[in-house]
């Protein structure tokens, strides 16, 4: 199914191989790298040195749903930023852990932290750097505009772009397949509307 995620279309779960179905229903815990994922992949600075990045409100607001659905979600990234953790805190995102050159050791440690096994993790990341990950995590998610070793070696390439709503289709992914996506979605819809039935 084609998917444009920035005309507000999703995409179904049934995009998914019969494996990567089983993966993404064991999910109980995403994590998302930053750049290249949440955002497009480019860096601004400002003439004052300032970092600036630019999100996405579609891929927000889907992290957002997914937790609400019971999935904890996280952020492992190799940069810091404030802007990072500003927008972690506006979406709720309890678990970030920024410049963080062993990616792999912040995974284990997150695990521990939360009682949680590979197994039960998801995570989506789009370059070599996150490949230690990738290979251990239930639920290995890469996007088009990654690099070609990483997209080669995941259960999952989304459709959207990374920071164009490719963590708003992975999130809508993982609640279809957990059965979750109807109940979030008709908190948003007016009461006795026909054919939607109450949460």
């Amino acid at each position: 199914m084609s998917t444009d995620a920035n005309n507000g279309k999703g995409v179904a779960a049934d995009v998914l191989s019969a494996d990567a179905r089983v993966r993404a229903a064991r999910v109980r815990l995403m994590i998302f790298d930053v750049d290249g994922i949440l955002t497009d992949g480019g860096l601004l600075y400002g003439a004052d040195g300032e970092q600036i990045k630019r999100f996405n409100a579609l891929d927000g607001h889907g992290i957002k749903q997914l937790q609400q659905s019971g999935v904890a979600t996280a952020i492992i990234s190799a940069r810091q930023s404030a802007i990072v953790s500003r927008r972690a805190g506006d979406l709720g995102i309890a678990h970030v852990q920024q410049g963080v050159h062993d990616k792999y050791a912040a995974f284990v440690k997150l695990l521990e932290q939360l009682q949680l096994t590979a197994d039960d993790c998801g995570f989506i990341g789009d370059d070599v750097i996150d490949l230690p990950i990738l290979s251990q995590a239930g639920f290995a998610v890469s996007v088009p505009n990654g690099h070609r070793d990483v997209r080669s070696r995941v259960h999952y390439v989304t459709q959207a772009s990374g920071g164009h709503g490719a963590a708003r289709e992975i999130c809508d992914i993982i609640m279809q397949v957990q059965n979750t996506y109807d109940a979030t979605l008709a908190t948003y819809l007016p009461p006795h509307q026909p054919g939607v039935a109450p949460v």
